[in-house]
C-alpha cells in the first residue's frame, strides 16, 4: 500500500488536530479446542491458549504506535462466547471463567476482554442459561470482561422468554454495582444480528465460524468527519456527502495499514476492518457535532435520522472502497456518556429515548451507554430492548442495547462511568407498563422476508 507525501502530511494533521485514532485492535481467539469435561483443565487450557497468542498483543500495539505515529487506544481480545465452551464442564457457575478472563486482562495489560456471551436466539441450553445467571456476579468482581447476548435474528425472530430474562440480569446487575453508578451494565449489551467478527466492546466476541485466531482493528474519526463537514458548510447535501464518503476512505486506508501490519507482527490472519464513528467525551470527538455541523439546531432536531442515515452510508462506502474486509458494525454509534455533543443535546432536552430509537433504524448499532432512572422495571427494560431488536429483526440489521439503570437516581441527575465510558445524564422512560405483553414470554417469529435462500 503506497502513500504519497500528500496523503502523509494530512493524515498527520488529523492525529494531531482532528483525534483520528485506531480505537482497537482486537485479538479475535477461538477456545472451541479448550473445552472438555473438568472446567478446571479448560480454564487452564484457555489461559494458555490466550496466552499464546495474545501475549505480545499490547507490546505489538505499542510498537506500531511508535513507529508509525498512529495512536491505538484500546487493546483487546475476544473469545469463543463462553457459553459454548464451558458447557461440558456441567458446572453451576461460570463466574469462575470470567475471572479468569479477567486476570488474563490484567497479565497482558489489555483493556478488555469480550465474549462472556451466549447466542439464545431460538432457545437456550443449559449453558446458556448458567452463563446468563452468572452475568451479575461476574460483571462485579472483575473490571476487564465484557459480556453479550444475542436475542435474535433476521433468520429465527426474538427470544422473548431470553428478553425477560436480561431484563432481569441488567436490574440485578446494576444492584450489586450501584455504589459505581450500576457500572456493570455498561459491560453487557444484548443484540440482534449481533456480527462474528465486532472488535468494538461491550460486544465483541469471536464468532463459531472464525478460525482459530485474527486480528481486526477499529477506526475512529468523529473529528475528521466532522473537519470535513465544515470544509462543505452551506453545500448542498449530495456534494457534503461526497467529502464525507472521500475523507472515510482515507481514513479506512490508515486503518488496513495498522490492522494487516499488527496481524502479520502477531502470526495470525487479518480479520476485519471496522470503520465506526465511535465518539468519546472529549470536545471535538463527537457525532452529534457532525450531525449539527449538517444543518441542525440541535441533535435530535426534525431531520437528525436522515442526516444521520447519509453520514452511516458515505462511512460505508468510503470504507467499504478501501478495504477488500470492511465488517464488523461499520457505520456511526450514538452513545450518549461516550459523546459530549449527545451528553448536551439530552440537557437541551433535544434528544429523547424515542428518538434516539428512531435514530437506530439507520446508525450502526441501537440504544448505546444510556443511564436510565434505576427504578425502572424490569419488564420496562425488557420491553426496551424488544422494541430495538425488532428493528434489527424486521430490518435485517444489527441492532443493540446497553442501557444502564443507575440506583437510587432519577431523571436529570448525573452517572458517572469514568475513562472512555464517560457519564450521562438519566434520560426519561416511558412509564406506561409493559409487563403483561413481556410476561408471555415465547419468541416473536421471523419475518416473512426472513424466508430466503
Amino acid at each position: 500500500m503506497m502513500f504519497s507525501p500528500v496523503e502523509i502530511q494530512e493524515t498527520v494533521n488529523m492525529f494531531m488536530r482532528q483525534k483520528l485514532d485506531v480505537r482497537a485492535i482486537t485479538m479475535g481467539i477461538s477456545l472451541r479446542d479448550c473445552a472438555c469435561a473438568d472446567g478446571k483443565k479448560s480454564r487452564q487450557r484457555m489461559y494458555d491458549k490466550i496466552m499464546r497468542y495474545a501475549g505480545n498483543l499490547v507490546k505489538v500495539g505499542h510498537d506500531i504506535e511508535t513507529e508509525f505515529g498512529v495512536p491505538i487506544i484500546n487493546k483487546r481480545i475476544a473469545v469463543t462466547p463462553i457459553s459454548l465452551v464451558a458447557e461440558p464442564s456441567g458446572e453451576a457457575s461460570y463466574v469462575e471463567w470470567a475471572v479468569v478472563l479477567d486476570s488474563i486482562a490484567k497479565e497482558l495489560n489489555v483493556d478488555f476482554v469480550g465474549g462472556f456471551s451466549a447466542l439464545v436466539q431460538k432457545g437456550m441450553t443449559k449453558g446458556d442459561e448458567v452463563l446468563i445467571s452468572s452475568i451479575p456476579e461476574a460483571l462485579t468482581v472483575t473490571d476487564r470482561v465484557c459480556s453479550s447476548i444475542n436475542l435474535g435474528t433476521t433468520k429465527n425472530g426474538i427470544n422473548m422468554d431470553a428478553v425477560k430474562r436480561m431484563g432481569q440480569i441488567v436490574k440485578e446487575t446494576a444492584e450489586r454495582t450501584k455504589d459505581r453508578d450500576g457500572i456493570g451494565c455498561a459491560k453487557l449489551v444484548v443484540f440482534c444480528n449481533a456480527p462474528e467478527d465486532n472488535p468494538f466492546m461491550a460486544g465483541a466476541f469471536h464468532g463459531p465460524g472464525e478460525g482459530d485466531a485474527v486480528l481486526s482493528v477499529g477506526v475512529s474519526g468523529p473529528g475528521v468527519i466532522l473537519a470535513a463537514a465544515k470544509e462543505y458548510r452551506g453545500q448542498p447535501i449530495d456534494v457534503l456527502a461526497d467529502g464525507i464518503k472521500r475523507m472515510a476512505f482515507k481514513v479506512s486506508r490508515m486503518g488496513q495499514l495498522v490492522g494487516t501490519e499488527a496481524a502479520k507482527r502477531l502470526g495470525v490472519n487479518f480479520g476485519i476492518l471496522d470503520l465506526s464513528l465511535a465518539p468519546t467525551p472529549a470536545v471535538g470527538d463527537s457525532v452529534a457535532r457532525i450531525l449539527e455541523e449538517c444543518g441542525l439546531e440541535g441533535a435530535g432536531a426534525p431531520g437528525t435520522t436522515a442526516a444521520l442515515a447519509m453520514l452511516t452510508d458515505m462511512i460505508k462506502k468510503g470504507g467499504v472502497m478501501a478495504s477488500t474486509s470492511v465488517g464488523g458494525l461499520s457505520g456511526a454509534f450514538i452513545p450518549v456518556s461516550e459523546d459530549e455533543g449527545m451528553i448536551n443535546a439530552v440537557k437541551q432536552h433535544s434528544i429523547t429515548l424515542e428518538k434516539l430509537e428512531a435514530m437506530t433504524t439507520v446508525c450502526s448499532v441501537g440504544l448505546d451507554m444510556i443511564a436510565i432512572p434505576g427504578d425502572t422495571p424490569a419488564t420496562t427494560i425488557s420491553g426496551i430492548m424488544a422494541d430495538e431488536l425488532a428493528i434489527g429483526m424486521v430490518n435485517n440489521k444489527t441492532t443493540a442495547v446497553r442501557v444502564i439503570p443507575v440506583p437510587g437516581k432519577k431523571v436529570g441527575e448525573w452517572a458517572e462511568f469514568g475513562g472512555l465510558l464517560g457519564g450521562a445524564p438519566i434520560i426519561e422512560v416511558n412509564t406506561f407498563g409493559c409487563a403483561d405483553f413481556i410476561n408471555r414470554g415465547g419468541r416473536i417469529p421471523a419475518p416473512i422476508h426472513s424466508f430466503r435462500n
